[in-house]
């Protein structure tokens, strides 16, 4: 198997653009109708199809409990609503007094949906088609091709129409979708784990669900199993302590220009969504215009290596200033086993291979000025 895409889906996953979920409903979507090993499946060369239809099922069933939630969770950035939400909130409305989002789903697959509801149904369903259709069908993959619809193709075939409204007619009216075999066979393979079903993180909250005899819930685990050790008072108070270092210091500059700077931020060198990492090595100052450049990327080997005279600048005021602090963390971070002497020169080959790695193994978007 191609190990290229592989690589790929990292970097998708990793590096397309983050706006909304929708690049990772559409991700989840096909996945599970593969996991579901649906027979709609079919292969013809070099691609897989796919009724959209299969997807639109998908989304329906991931955004209701969504929107229908009273605790709000975003979806999108900004205050902007998600592209088909007034749409959703009639099909909610309409079933909040007949069962929610339990009688939706049976009438979805059993029943059919009521003739009342039919018309904001079916606004719906062609909202949620051109939504995926048009935005992560055609973006996805930007972050290794220039070319819109490099993964995912899609034909609009002839409606066919269908008396009742249901699931079928979503397959049978919607056209499809398809995309290239080695995909398909990824998302086979780790399709599981790439969702989430079969990850660590998964399992164990499954664990303790099952062993609390179902007293907790999964969402309660995960919450617990991924919360972070380093509080925002942490990050804030490690912020502090390094601008009290450049104040005695006096003139600050920006770590990735060399320019002199008299405002600044106190940035993770390595981002902390990235790794969840507060030590005094990795914070250094940078122009706030740089920095929100930089954001979520890693610095390249080439611009660590341009700028090393400067980061070594920063790392020695910080360990004149919080030696013990300074030199605990960095031994753990970069130089293992190697001793303190000759520090430096370690710390700053371990920084390059922890950023190649970073970019090249999982898929982090690469930075350079």
């Amino acid at each position: 198997m191609n190990t290229d895409v592989f690589f790929n889906i990292s970097k998708i996953i990793e590096r397309d653009s983050k706006t909304t979920t929708y690049k990772f409903a559409l991700l989840r979507g096909v996945i599970d109708i593969i996991q579901d090993n649906s027979p709609f499946i079919s292969r013809s060369d070099d691609r897989v199809y796919f009724p959209t239809g299969l997807l639109i099922d998908k989304w329906l069933l991931y955004y209701y409990p969504i929107l229908e939630s009273l605790t709000v969770i975003p979806q999108i950035n900004g205050q902007a609503q998600l592209a088909f939400e007034s749409q959703f909130k009639k099909i909610i409305d309409a079933y909040s007094e007949t069962g929610g989002f339990s009688a939706f789903n049976n009438d979805l697959r059993n029943k059919g949906i009521p003739q009342k509801v039919h018309s904001i149904f079916f606004d719906l369903s062609k909202k949620l088609h051109h939504t995926i259709t048009k935005m992560p069908m055609k973006y996805i993959g930007r972050s290794i091709s220039d070319d819109y619809y490099s993964i995912f193709n899609f034909e609009n075939d002839k409606r066919k129409g269908g008396k009742i409204v249901d699931i079928e007619y979503l397959i049978n009216n919607f056209g499809s979708f398809s995309i290239p075999v080695e995909y398909y066979e990824a998302f086979q393979i780790l399709g599981s784990f790439i969702n989430g079903q079969d990850s660590i993180f998964f399992k164990w909250a499954e664990f303790s669900v099952n062993a609390s005899g179902k007293n907790i819930s999964i969402e309660k685990v995960l919450t617990e199993v991924l919360k972070s050790p380093i509080t925002e008072r942490e990050l804030q108070e490690s912020k502090k302590i390094y601008k009290s270092i450049l104040n005695r210091e006096g003139k600050v500059f920006c770590v990735w220009t060399g320019k002199s700077i008299t405002s600044y931020d106190v940035d993770h060198l390595i981002p902390f969504s990235v790794w969840k990492n507060n030590d005094l090595w990795n914070l250094l100052p940078s122009q706030a215009s740089i920095n929100n450049k930089k954001r979520d990327k890693i610095p390249s080997v080439e611009l660590i290596e341009e700028q090393k005279d400067l980061i070594l600048h920063y790392w020695e005021l910080i360990n004149e200033s919080q030696p013990q602090r300074f030199q605990k963390e960095i031994q753990v971070a970069l130089l293992g086993k190697k001793t303190f002497h000759d520090w430096q020169k370690t710390a700053i080959k371990q920084l390059q291979q922890s950023c190649e790695y970073l970019i090249s193994n999982r898929g982090y978007e690469e930075w350079k000025i």
